[in-house]
């Protein structure tokens, strides 16, 4: 047996796996909230103690950049060390990979019922498929065929600048300019994001703020979802929390075209994370496809680019099933035995 784990900013998804079970059905999964652990160490010690199975090994995929066996995540004061983890947690081993790196690896494993398509498009086949993951932070990643099967790449591209697409945007930017010293696209479009739309909204735009509205939003623990939820609660919200969300949709539209295009992913692009699967009403909504089509002399190509939502948890069902093939080396659904499913759903 293995244990898995997708280590959020958030929220942190620890599961049990097994060779029988394969990677859609841990026999022991467990939410934790990742502020309340001072370590990735404390939260697996006490949920292996809790699940009592023999469990040698372990995956975590982890918000960050991983680099030899050791990562600092992105949105918690934790640092992790495959060795550390592995004595701490008498384990055989622990391998440490990138969050979207465990998110690639999940797509060629998806079924049906794990995605909603948003644009149908034309894939290519063997084409590059492009993922991008609005939770917490932004993350993106890609995959590419090498002849057999789809190799699963990661990338720190939800820090690269974030780039406005019109006067409102541009305006956007000016005013976080003044907060910070680099404005990512992460801080527009992510869950840390969505409170910079909205108090741009208010501040500059002048949107009104709905009093009772304000009052859930200061005292919500997690003030996004306090804001993307009300923006879907019918005559109650008020306009600012509709058009937090409808700003941040458009601009997730552009920044994923914008890493189509960089990879040219042909066979389609993946879009995971919890905020993105929240925002669905509106991504499958005329603005989202708008702003993704809206690049000039490629708008063409964009249209036949086939785009998908994924609602499953898709870093999990990744990391698990790098595991389990890497625990028992059968091959056990690998992107090489499905490889032309991502394409071919529609």
């Amino acid at each position: 047996m293995l244990l898995a784990g997708d280590i959020g900013g958030t929220k942190t998804d620890l599961a049990i796996y097994s060779r029988e079970s394969g990677p859609h059905a841990p026999i022991m999964q467990k939410q934790f909230a990742s502020s309340d652990y001072q370590s990735l160490e404390m939260m697996a010690a006490e949920f292996l103690a809790e699940a009592n199975l023999p469990v040698q090994r372990a995956f975590f995929d982890v918000a960050g950049p991983v680099i030899e066996g050791h990562v600092k995540t992105t949105n918690l004061p934790w640092e992790m060390d495959e060795i550390s983890l592995a004595t701490h947690l008498q384990l055989t081993s622990v391998h440490l990979m990138n969050d979207l790196e465990a998110v690639a690896r999940a797509v060629p494993v998806l079924r049906p019922v794990d995605i909603v398509t948003v644009n149908e498009g034309e894939p290519v086949l063997n084409g590059p498929i492009a993922v991008i993951a609005p939770g917490t932070g932004l993350g993106e990643s890609f995959l590419t065929w090498d002849g057999a099967h789809y190799v699963a790449h990661s990338s720190e591209g939800g820090h690269s600048d974030f780039a406005p697409t019109d006067k409102r945007q541009i305006a956007l930017l000016e005013y976080l300019l003044e907060r910070f010293d680099h404005v990512g696209v992460e801080r527009v479009c992510s869950g840390i994001g969505i409170p910079n739309i909205y108090e741009y909204l208010r501040d500059v735009e002048k949107i009104t703020e709905v009093a009772h509205v304000a009052e859930l939003i200061a005292a919500a623990k997690d003030r996004t979802r306090a804001i993307v939820d009300a923006a879907f609660t019918p005559h109650a919200a008020g306009e600012l929390c509709k058009a937090t969300v409808e700003m941040f949709v458009s601009i997730l539209g552009s920044e994923t075209s914008n890493l189509v295009l960089k990879v040219l992913a042909t066979g389609g692009v993946y879009l995971a994370g919890g905020l993105g699967v929240r925002s669905l009403p509106m991504l499958q909504g005329p603005n989202f496809m708008k702003a993704f089509a809206n690049k000039g002399r490629f708008e063409t190509l964009m249209k036949r680019i086939p785009v998908h939502v994924i609602t499953a948890q898709a870093a999990m069902i990744g990391v698990a099933n790098y595991g389990l093939d890497m625990t028992y080396g059968d091959g056990r659904l690998t992107a090489s035995q499905t490889a032309t499913t991502a394409q071919t759903r529609g």
